[in-house]
């Protein structure tokens, strides 16, 4: 039995108000086996005195694409998927170096890289992955030229290709929600307006008929998954909640009507404001288009004023990054980006609790408690008063662990 004891730990659970002091936290065989205010030392334990440090859970990025290598997706044209691959591998690992013990990606990555985690073979946060963005024809997925008239698409071509899947009509739908799910998919992604990065296609527009995506999410459904939408604009978005989508990615053009939806729905919002401030930063050096820049810089300005209409309507709201390429650097700063609104705690909340509920891991991850897996940061600082500490881990986070097993630390154990 390995078992390891945290005493003397200022405690935040991922779901209270308030963080503890003087608490303990026994972790046995990867779970936590007892939180407490009494000693838990005792023979055969490995105790690290946590100095009244925060302890807290691994933080969960519930919208990521591990595979996105570069920012401008006409760069991956001619990538081949192994390199692909080799690429994305230390973008993985700097995101469990970040504290981010778990991760949603939600457009590319496969069971492949999600086994390769879990069975050790690349360091990194365990994974959600639901394959391939389904898109219809002309949507934020359908990245043919003007003169391509094949929809017979090669997923595994090259990295160009490997994210997004061009698939329309309830029954093509069907089969191929069916075929991802028989794969092991843990959700499936639907694009249902246009987007940012996508050169053509109006980010207001909705995609896909109510039939479509009734077809998608009754599939998912059936098998215990769920459906999550790409979506900016309301129209967009209450088309996707009215065919029962369970959350909207981004949502930075909603208004406050559609966010009451949203919330009655028991639905979430994912915002993701982090990638479009630090895009408009670097997008034009890195090639971005005039067009992109110009819908960039739209849904920027709207972004802070949607997590305020969120807020007000009751909307749970997620916490991801969608950050591509070189842009990954900043995962950490979608933390202080939303603290400009809400409360630090809230911030917190989406990135461990909330986030546990929108991978279907409630009481299993994003929490401090008996039972939970042993996802554990140790911290400098108090990030429920200042969240900004969170974004330097490399002074600030002085122990990462993930399934019980401790990745790194600078504090030194002693053993019973």
């Amino acid at each position: 039995m390995a078992a390891i004891a945290f005493i003397n730990a200022t405690l935040f659970d991922g779901r209270s108000d308030e963080a503890i002091p003087g608490m303990n936290v026994l972790v046995v065989d990867g779970r936590i086996e007892a939180v407490t205010d009494h000693s838990i030392s005792g023979k055969g334990v490995t105790e690290y005195d946590v100095g009244g440090r925060t302890l807290m859970p691994g933080l969960i990025d519930a919208h990521a694409h591990v595979f996105a290598i570069n920012l401008v997706a006409e760069h991956d044209r001619n990538i081949p998927l192994t390199e692909m691959t080799a690429r994305a591998v230390p973008r993985i690992r700097k995101m469990l170096d970040r504290g981010f013990t778990s991760v949603r990606d939600v457009a590319g990555g496969d069971v492949g890289i999600r086994n390769a985690i879990a069975q050790g073979y690349i360091p990194g946060p365990r994974l959600f992955v639901g394959g391939p963005a389904l898109s219809q024809i002309g949507g934020h997925g359908d990245h043919r030229s003007s003169t391509d008239e094949s929809l017979d698409i090669d997923l595994n071509s090259s990295a160009f290709y490997f994210t997004c899947r061009i698939v329309e009509g309830t029954d093509n739908l069907r089969s191929v929600v069916r075929n991802e799910l028989r794969k092991g998919a843990d959700h499936i992604k639907v694009l249902a307006s246009g987007g940012v990065g996508s050169p053509n296609d109006a980010i207001e527009i909705p995609q896909y008929s109510e039939e479509e995506l009734r077809t998608v999410v009754r599939e998912a459904a059936v098998r215990g998954k769920y459906v999550c939408a790409h979506a900016y604009e309301s129209a967009a978005i209450a088309h996707s909640i009215r065919a029962g989508v369970r959350t909207i990615e981004h949502a930075n053009l909603i208004n406050a009507e559609t966010a009451a939806m949203v919330a009655a729905a028991d639905a979430f919002v994912v915002p993701t404001l982090v990638a479009y401030e630090v895009t408009a930063q670097h997008g034009e050096r890195l090639g971005l288009s005039p067009y992109v820049m110009q819908k960039l810089n739209m849904v920027n300005d709207a972004g802070i004023v949607m997590l305020g209409l969120c807020e007000d309507a009751g909307v749970k709201l997620g916490f991801g990054t969608d950050l591509m390429g070189d842009m990954e650097f900043a995962q950490l700063q979608e933390l202080t980006i939303r603290a400009r609104v809400q409360r630090p705690v809230d911030v917190l909340k989406s990135a461990t609790s909330v986030n546990a509920e929108i991978v279907q891991r409630s009481g299993d991850l994003g929490v401090i408690a008996p039972g939970a897996i042993a996802d554990i940061l140790v911290v400098d600082g108090d990030p429920l008063k200042d969240i900004s500490v969170l974004t330097d881990p490399e002074k600030n986070l002085r122990l990462i662990m993930k399934d019980g097993e401790i990745y790194k630390t600078d504090l030194n154990p002693k053993s019973a």
